[in-house]
């Protein structure tokens, strides 16, 4: 089966490489159309998904990323025309030169050529990546969650009829149409046929594909996310930007985990947090130093794990620590490298922090929910990198490229 669905995706992703961005982009809007044509369908499919899920006792989390309503679709089709409207990366030239005996080179941005990506709960990502790839000229394979095949079978069926009206091949997105698990490992080994693996969802997954996949794996898109507010903060900026960090959607990756808090403010600051964010449904796991600061039904003390946990809910982390040194050594003992952030007036403090904190995304006074391609200017994205190669942070167009050396003579021969 899959041996099949690669051999396809192998010959469209070459007819891929022969369009030009105009093509790419009116696919892109043929497919946003279509989405919003079929969205009495989409949806209807959605929510037998979702009353799946809550007869199955999925986490809240779970449930919230795999819900579809009409804003979330129309946002969905809008991410579709902003990448239409981004500039396209393949063909690009960059680093030319000429020898001396007149040789010409340069490197040329190209396709990596097919993605497999395999991913849970998120039914947007079957459309983000189906939307990136074509406009970055790879062909994709996608395998989504059973918790999510309904909606995905909808909406591969809407894009695919989309695409047979393009000048884009059909064969371009394709979907493991069966929950069967075993199917994700026979993924995992086609290396004739998949050039990248992108996993998207727990660390379960990852791990398995790190351990399992011949094809080179993209890892990332799970954060256990930090802001540290030192004692030069702005409190009042401080408040706002942590509440939206932790409160704006609590169920994704760039969503706030822990709070650090330099001793020398904490007295004053910790319950402002508190007062500030238990009206919002909020809990709080507290360390020893911040629990004896604090006196609220809302604070719990931090459990042996609790640090090392991406919440995905209304749960809060804090902690006192005693300088940025002890900010630095906790974020890096604990942090997942995907958003960390610090609060400050101080830009000594910050360039320290920037310069040390080894994170895919690095925050100075900002909430943590703009590690995302749309919010960075990228358009939509396929994963979220925490590794250094080959891509970090939001991976959009660029990031689904490579390079190939161009050397064009007349007539040269080496000597």
């Amino acid at each position: 089966m899959l041996t099949e669905l690669g051999k396809r995706a192998r010959l469209a992703s070459r007819k891929l490489a022969r369009l030009n961005a105009t093509q790419k982009n009116a696919a892109l809007h043929t497919l946003a159309e279509a989405l919003l044509a079929d969205q009495t369908m989409i949806l209807a499919a959605n929510l037998s998904d979702v009353e799946s899920a809550k007869a199955a006792g999925l986490a809240p989390a779970m449930i919230d990323r795999l819900m579809l309503n009409e804003a979330r679709l129309a946002d969905i089709a809008h991410s579709l025309r902003l990448v239409a409207d981004l500039a396209d990366p393949v063909g690009e030239i960059f680093e030319g030169s000429t020898q001396p005996n007149g040789l010409h080179i340069r490197k040329q941005r190209v396709p990596l050529g097919v993605l497999g990506v395999i991913y849970e709960a998120r039914p947007n990502v079957t459309v983000d990546v189906a939307g990136i790839a074509i406009k970055s000229g790879n062909a994709a394979i996608l395998r989504g969650g059973s918790e999510t095949l309904n909606t995905n079978r909808a909406m591969i069926a809407t894009l695919q009829k989309a695409l047979a009206s393009s000048d884009v091949p059909v064969d371009a997105i394709q979907f493991i149409d069966s929950p069967d698990r075993a199917l994700v490992l026979d993924l995992l080994h086609l290396r004739d046929y998949v050039d990248m693996i992108i996993p998207r969802g727990g660390a379960g997954l990852h791990e398995f594909c790190r351990e399992n996949s011949y094809i080179p794996v993209i890892t990332g898109g799970i954060g256990i996310c930090h802001l540290f507010v030192d004692d030069t903060a702005d409190q009042d900026a401080a408040l706002k930007i942590i509440h939206n960090a932790k409160t704006q959607r609590p169920s994704v990756c760039n969503a706030l985990d822990t709070v650090l808090i330099h001793q020398d403010v904490a007295k004053e600051f910790l319950p402002r947090v508190v007062e500030h964010l238990a009206p919002a449904g909020v809990t709080f796991r507290a360390e020893t130093k911040a629990m004896a600061l604090l006196d609220h039904e809302s604070v719990h003390p931090a459990g042996e794990k609790d640090f090392d946990t991406e919440w995905l809910s209304l749960v809060l982390g804090l902690k006192v620590v005693e300088d940025l040194d002890e900010a630095i050594e906790h974020i890096a003992a604990h942090s997942t490298a995907h958003s960390d952030g610090i609060l400050t007036r101080t830009d000594e403090h910050a360039q320290r922090f920037i310069a040390e904190v080894d994170s895919a995304a690095v925050y100075v006074n900002a909430s943590t929910r703009f590690t995302d391609g749309t919010e960075l200017g990228l358009g939509a994205e396929v994963a979220v990198s925490t590794q250094r190669l080959h891509a970090r942070g939001p991976m959009a167009l660029r990031e689904l490229t490579t390079y190939k050396w161009v050397i064009v003579g007349e007539g040269h021969v080496r000597k």
